[in-house]
């Protein structure tokens, strides 16, 4: 591209975002798709990947199509863009008929400049309908290692993508990713169907960032202990949604202001927490892998893994949230006296046996009731608890056979679908009117309800708090505030929306004998799976090589330099630096005996030091360096005092 058609994006750029040049390969990546060509772009967390797709979506004609995996992450998105006065818009599965035909629409007629959506949505028959009506400029493929059955989160919806390549077969596509080995980067492509191979790639190196494994009895006092000596913002990962809550409150009890964050809690509760942590009005955030995708403050200083990720990949995109901003960060990770042998219990417990799995099957199918030939196209509430309970499974257990099931082509199961939120007027419209004890905010809200829906004085109707932040001005979580509220007045019923796993058939039952698992379902995947968890286990129990190079070398990064402050490169430089002590003292020691002139045998050398590696290994860098000479057997002096 010519200077002008660059200033033309640094112009957005500037105008959109403040900022004056684009940096790393931003501006590579962003001329490859403006071209037309297929890309896709390596950048290590916090490097800008957004950039890479909002500023060209601004720069050309039609509407840039964002799959992304996380609901969160593209309201967030979508959010933020908004206030910037970008025309962009979230389609997902909590919306009403009406509301993601009115946004289909706006994309055709050329109203939408970004369209956010999930990898699930690419098999609606309206979205792939009003998709070949659509100017398209070209698609974003954010996440773009879900799509490979070697990358570390493999999401079988993703493959979906392919049909929007069908039917835009001359769109590019750009793929983006943090975390993707060379097996990664080749499957990519292919499944996305690129014309021709074109990838361009940051170094994952974070010089900013020092990777410590540390290994302990006590993790939760080593955590404190931690906390204690590295200031700033902090976020522990844990693998189990106890024990956030279990290690906030201990850091509550010392003073520490912490939150804890998991995919259990309903959706205000984790807006509301995350906000806390965003504008540091608490210190640590005590979360599993859920807080993850679309965490972008770049202000922490340290992150915490009390729990190993299941993989080499996972662990580097949760470390690399900390240090953002440039400046010095910790990623640590603490080893406990059997981790080895906890992380072996994962591979069991990600792949139950065979048999277990269709026991599962077979138990879903009661507990929903649906019988052998039926269910096909049919979504179905799912509460993991009650289910676990009444067949005395563990969900431990029971997600991954699900998971499988999934794969297989059997079920589609999803923990993201969220319930709507639900409302009915207790008062009639007459009482309504009357009340004199409402804030202005509940009134401006109470009126916009009325005009928005019908039906609210008769039974339980579905709101949008969304659109009633739209309408209002009220920000979304004091909605949500308000309706809690005029809940508790009884001048209305309220069910908040929260998080309800659903179960979807994806084709009808069959009788458990009949399931077939593929190879590359099971046998293959655990194959990988093992071969990340010892991956893991490589990198926590490896005390000789510099853990930054370690890293880079999985990514197939070849990098010379140790990074000089991790915890192995610390222990390294202790190491010389005693190691030198020790060369210089013993040597002063030969000198000493030597400097009579006389030639000395091996036998009365030997009495010089106790340390007899040592002082062998001073004896022969002294005959290497010619400062000593051997003659017969006997050593000399060869250097003037």
């Amino acid at each position: 591209m010519t200077g002008v058609e660059q200033s033309k994006y640094l112009g957005i750029l500037k105008e959109y975002w403040g900022y004056t040049q684009f940096r790393g390969i931003q501006w590579e990546i962003i001329e490859s798709i403006c071209s037309g060509k297929d890309t896709l772009g390596l950048m290590p967390t916090g490097g800008g990947k957004s950039v890479t797709f909002q500023v060209p979506a601004l720069a050309m004609d039609g509407v840039c199509i964002v799959i992304t995996p996380l609901i969160a992450l593209m309201k967030d998105q979508v959010d933020h863009l908004r206030k910037k006065n970008v025309r962009a818009y979230a389609i997902y599965g909590t919306m009403q008929r009406n509301e993601i035909l009115t946004i289909l629409d706006n994309a055709v007629l050329g109203g939408v400049t970004l369209l956010y959506i999930s990898p699930e949505r690419l098999t609606s028959e309206l979205f792939l309908t009003k998709l070949k009506h659509m100017h398209v400029s070209f698609i974003t493929v954010d996440e773009a290692h879900c799509i490979s059955q070697w990358g570390y989160d493999f999401r079988p919806s993703y493959l979906a993508i392919a049909k929007i390549r069908k039917i835009k077969p001359s769109i590019p596509v750009l793929a983006l990713t943090a975390t993707a080995t060379q097996a990664t980067i080749n499957d990519i492509q292919e499944k996305l169907a690129f014309r021709k191979g074109n990838v361009f790639r940051m170094s994952f190196e974070r010089k900013n960032l020092a990777y410590i494994v540390r290994q302990t009895k006590d993790k939760l006092a080593e955590t404190m202990k931690i906390l204690n000596a590295v200031d700033g913002t902090a976020i522990i990962y844990t693998h189990n949604r106890e024990k956030t809550k279990e290690y906030a409150e201990a850091l509550a009890s010392i003073g520490t202001t912490a939150t804890f964050y998991h995919a259990g809690l309903d959706p205000v509760t984790r807006s509301d927490r995350q906000a806390l942590w965003q504008e540091d009005k608490v210190k640590v955030m005590v979360a599993t892998n859920a807080f993850g995708m679309g965490i972008d403050k770049p202000d922490v200083r340290v992150v915490i893994h009390v729990d190993c990720p299941d993989s080499i990949e996972e662990y580097f995109q949760e470390a690399g949230r900390a240090g953002r901003d440039g400046k010095k960060s910790y990623a640590v990770l603490l080893r406990g006296l059997h981790e080895n042998t906890t992380l072996d219990k994962r591979i069991a417990n990600n792949f139950p046996e065979k048999d277990y799995i269709k026991k599962v099957y077979e138990h879903v199918a009661y507990f929903l009731q649906v019988g052998v030939g039926s269910g096909y196209g049919y979504t179905f509430e799912f509460d993991m608890d009650k289910f676990c309970k009444y067949f005395k499974h563990f969900p431990l257990n029971v997600k991954p056979a699900l998971s499988i099931l999934q794969m297989a082509g059997y079920i589609e199961y999803s923990e993201e679908e969220v319930s709507f939120t639900r409302m009915q007027f207790l008062v009639d419209r007459d009482d309504l009117y009357r009340l004199k004890d409402m804030t202005e905010n509940e009134n401006n809200l109470v009126t916009t309800i009325l005009r928005c829906y019908s039906g609210l004085f008769a039974d339980l109707t579905r709101i949008s708090e969304k659109l009633l932040s739209q309408k209002t001005g009220i920000e979304e979580s004091q909605i949500y505030l308000i309706l809690k509220g005029l809940s508790k007045k009884n001048i209305i019923k309220f069910i908040p929306k929260k998080n309800i796993p659903h179960i979807k058939y994806l084709q009808n039952r069959v009788v458990s004998e009949e399931i077939i698992i593929p190879r590359n379902v099971y046998e293959q995947r655990r194959k990988l799976f093992e071969m990340r968890i010892n991956a893991m286990k490589y990198y926590i129990g490896n005390d000789k090589f510099c853990r930054n190079k370690s890293l880079l070398r999985y990514f197939g990064e070849t990098k010379n330099e140790d990074c000089g402050h991790c915890d192995v490169c610390i222990r390294n430089k202790r190491n010389d630096k005693e190691q030198k002590t020790t060369y210089c003292n013993i040597r002063n020691k030969i000198i000493a005996c030597l400097k009579d002139g006389k030639g000395h045998k091996v036998d009365e050398m030997r009495n010089i030091d106790p340390n007899y590696v040592e002082l062998n290994h001073t004896l022969m860098k002294m005959l290497n360096d010619e400062e000593i000479i051997n003659n017969d057997g006997s050593y000399f002096l060869n250097i003037k005092l």
